[in-house]
């Protein structure tokens, strides 16, 4: 993803967020979004909104090959549909104006996210897994059942191209807001002395 370019700055949630930005989202097997975003204040709660509800999901975690199970991460990604529709119906038609060509919404973001990358994934994938966990039988464990499906890389591989997507959308997102970066930032460890002494 492409992005930044910063036209000034004015003060958001955090500090100070830029009055224009470049974005390109790219989406496999459809191409790209991209157009330069001039938020709006109501754009910039929204886009904090989306953020904390993309921070907090397995959706933007990578999934290890012998880590979680692919139905929490479709579930996941199932219920970024609920908060997203929620989000743009709290806050209007003023997260979707219409702009010129070449310019991008909160809403144009969100919307084409949601259809044109995991729509797909999930329309294609659900049945299929859910069809491969109805031949569990009752004395198998889930986890073992799933991961000895012969389809399981391939959904993983699918679920790590929209995580993607979704990590692009959330520095968007971000930047947007002007806040610290709460997904890829982690707060270093303590030293036994310091945990000791506290």
């Amino acid at each position: 993803m492409g992005l930044r370019q910063r036209l000034g700055r004015r003060r958001g949630r955090g500090g100070f967020a830029p009055q224009e930005i470049a974005v390109k989202l790219s989406i496999p097997f459809v191409g790209e979004i991209s157009g330069v975003w001039e938020p709006v204040n109501s754009e910039r709660e929204a886009a904090w909104e989306l953020y904390v509800e993309l921070a907090t999901r397995i959706s933007v975690v990578e999934l290890g090959e012998d880590q979680g199970l692919l139905r929490e991460a479709l579930t996941s990604l199932y219920t970024v549909f609920g908060t997203t529709r929620e989000i743009l119906r709290r806050y209007g038609p003023a997260v979707a104006p219409r702009v010129a060509p070449g310019r991008v919404t909160f809403g144009v973001l969100a919307v084409n996210v949601l259809n044109l990358s995991i729509r797909p994934l999930l329309s294609q994938w659900h049945p299929l897994l859910t069809a491969h966990e109805a031949t569990r039988g009752d004395h198998v464990d889930p986890v073992s059942h799933e991961r000895r499906w012969a389809r399981a890389a391939e959904l993983r591989a699918e679920i790590e191209s929209v995580r993607q997507v979704l990590l692009s959308l959330a520095q968007a997102l971000n930047e947007v807001a002007g806040v610290g970066d709460l997904i890829t930032v982690r707060v270093p460890q303590q030293t036994g002395t310091a945990a000791q002494t506290s």
